[in-house]
């Protein structure tokens, strides 16, 4: 950090003796220029021992060779203060944690080198992995580590990296879909987007396709729009609209959807509409949806469902989501007309406002369609309409008369229930119980509240907790919560669906996040090192004049008995930290939890620097010592940053 740490080399000599001001000046000059071209090798009581031609050893007798041949060593230990002085640090790299000498020594019977078959034995008493893959690693460090040599062993720096390489020793079960996909969709937790066409905030960032690209890029299965008339009412605009944000033009969206809604996964995507159009316009867009996806498009042939399909059964297909389109009262009972464009669907227009029009009254709470609260009055759908309707494949409804209406299972037919995050919350206070059943076999969307103008997010576990299938996050945004999201969904290889557990689809036995459970699991995390900060960052960007002083803090994110953060003790000055320290979770409710790793920087008179972050679900994580990829704020994995940690489950 920014706090003064002592120099384990020798500061510039300050000669006193001289008398003037100019030569002492000329004189630190050219010993400081003479330093940083050919520093000194490090000191023997500074040094650690280290097995000879071992790249750690090699990194640190590359210190005294021109700076031109090993510009890494170099700056990594000087650091210059106050413009004249050199503070010089040693560069060492630290070698395995004594667990992983241990083992080494254990499986290799104490020889300098270990085989195929002793790796073999490893893996499968200690990492838990099966005998097939002990092969293809084995061949997989040697190419990586000796590609221009003929071996067939493993020296203990060879068994090292392995161990502290992500792409051979990932932490999580490997990336392929393992869940069984046949069960309706109401079955799975889905990767959900809100208002996924905006770039920055709610208020007057551009409108775009990239957003909705690198959403499914990412492996996100629902997508939203806002679509709403041009000023000429004759062309159709995604924008947020009461806002200052710039529009685009919605065939654009459908066509980047249609070209990129399978790159990361082949199971359904879901369009959700939030329409403000009047019905030539719906008509239109009807079109437009028809021409651009074609048989990729899932149009039931009922007009309501009354169970999901699969996951598996919609593979490779488009489904749209909206509300039905209004119908239009054309009998003599009533000369009154419903709106003609389709308000606050699956909106935040109690907080953004709503659209004075002359002719139309607001839909109060819970009201599906006008067909659901007009008996015995003759209606009649507009040309067009119908066209618009048959594209429902999902019916959505908002909790408009009440939770308590709203949450009602009817058995004949399911549908799609949006509330907003302040609803949710009050829902599962009050009627957490109505909330799981309804999940069960119907599908809820949870949606930011229209407060968070910065495109902030908010706490996903509340919905993951009732069963909400579908908890929708501003993914241009990051922070805390969006990391949370990322972590769930890194589950059943990244497609995007992850099967809810079972507690949460008992009918007869039905889960309440808030009682209290005894311990299912007891998670221990073992934090020994990280790595890979002095590639992928300045020297300086942490401190000035210093390396920096890492800490890690381990937590859980799950039910409330279960969440926890712990943190490790801070390392002083140190490019590649060594902690080992362990740390105990229990667990009421395993099958929720994911666990929180965070790396900062100590800093005494500031807020502490980020150094790295990431969120992995507790099912998926592979027992024994394993490599942890960390990402950066936003979510994008870093290059090389990295830590070496150990999972055991007891």
């Amino acid at each position: 950090g920014s706090r003064a740490a002592q120099s384990r080399g020798k500061d510039a000599p300050f000669l006193s003796s001289f008398p003037s001001f100019f030569y002492i000046s000329l004189y630190l000059s050219l010993y400081i220029e003479f330093q940083s071209r050919y520093p000194k090798r490090p000191s023997q009581r500074n040094t650690k021992y280290l097995p000879p031609n071992s790249p750690a050893q090699l990194r640190i007798s590359s210190v005294s060779l021109p700076p031109s041949l090993h510009r890494p060593a170099e700056i990594m230990g000087n650091y210059r203060m106050c413009g004249c002085f050199v503070r010089k640090f040693s560069v060492i790299e630290s070698g395995p944690p004594p667990d992983i000498a241990d083992a080494f020594r254990k499986y290799t019977g104490g020889a300098p080198v270990m085989f195929p078959d002793q790796l073999r034995l490893f893996l499968a008493e200690h990492q838990g992995a099966d005998d097939g893959t002990a092969g293809k690693i084995f061949a997989a460090i040697l190419q990586k580590r000796h590609h221009l040599f003929s071996r067939h062993s493993l020296t203990l720096d060879d068994f090292y990296r392995y161990l502290f390489s992500p792409d051979l020793n990932p932490p999580t079960i490997a990336d392929q879909v393992y869940q069984d996909m046949t069960k309706p969709l109401s079955h799975y937790f889905i990767y959900t987007g809100h208002n996924s066409y905006l770039t920055g905030n709610q208020l007057n960032s551009d409108c775009s396709d990239i957003p909705i690209i690198k959403a499914l890029k990412r492996g996100v299965r629902v997508i939203e729009l806002d679509i709403w008339p041009n000023s000429d009412k004759d062309e159709i605009h995604v924008l947020h609209g009461r806002t200052l944000t710039t529009p685009v033009e919605v065939l654009t969206c459908l066509r980047s959807i249609k070209e990129y809604a399978f790159v990361a996964s082949p199971y359904p995507v879901i369009i959700t509409l939030e329409d403000h159009l009047t019905t030539q316009l719906q008509a239109k867009v009807a079109q437009m949806i028809k021409d651009t996806f074609g048989e990729m498009l899932y149009c039931p042939d009922a007009e309501c469902l009354e169970e999901f399909p699969s996951p598996e059964d919609l593979k490779y297909r488009i489904i749209i989501s909206t509300k039905p389109p209004t119908e239009y009262l054309m009998g003599k009972s009533s000369t009154r007309k419903r709106s003609k464009s389709q308000k606050d669907k699956d909106s935040d227009d109690e907080i953004w406002g709503r659209e004075a029009a002359a002719d139309s009254t607001d839909r109060e709470d819970g009201e599906m369609s006008g067909s659901e609260s007009s008996e015995g009055t003759d209606y009649e759908l507009l040309s067009g309409t119908s066209d618009y309707k048959r594209l429902i494949a999902i019916q959505a409804g908002k909790a408009k008369s009440g939770l308590k209406q709203a949450l009602r299972v009817d058995c004949a037919k399911v549908k799609r229930l949006s509330l907003s995050e302040q609803k949710l919350e009050k829902a599962a206070e009050n009627h957490g119980e109505e909330v799981i059943r309804f999940t069960q076999k119907n599908i809820l969307r949870v949606y930011p509240k229209g407060t968070r103008f910065t495109s902030s997010n908010y706490k996903p576990l509340v919905g993951w907790m009732h069963g909400a299938q579908m908890v929708a996050f501003n993914m241009q945004g990051y922070g805390r919560a969006l990391w949370l999201m990322h972590g769930m969904f890194r589950s059943n290889g990244g497609c995007g669906y992850v099967k809810k557990p079972d507690l949460l689809m008992d009918p007869d036995k039905l889960f309440t996040p808030k009682s209290q459970l005894p311990v299912k699991k007891t998670l221990k995390v073992k934090v020994y090192a990280g790595d890979g900060w002095h590639l992928d960052f300045k020297q300086t960007h942490f401190d000035k004049y210093s390396p920096p002083d890492f800490y890690t803090r381990v937590g859980i994110a799950g039910v409330p008995d279960d969440v926890v953060m712990k943190k490790t003790r801070v390392k002083e000055d140190d490019w590649a930290p060594v902690w080992d320290e362990e740390f105990t979770f229990q667990l009421t409710v395993p099958e929720l939890a994911l666990l929180r790793i965070e790396v900062h920087e100590y800093d005494m008179s500031e807020k502490d620097d980020f150094g790295g972050q990431t969120c992995l679900p507790v099912s998926e994580l592979r027992p024994g010592i394993r490599a942890v990829p960390l990402f950066n704020r936003k979510g994008e994995k870093y290059h090389s940053v990295k830590l070496l940690m150990r999972f055991q489950f007891v």
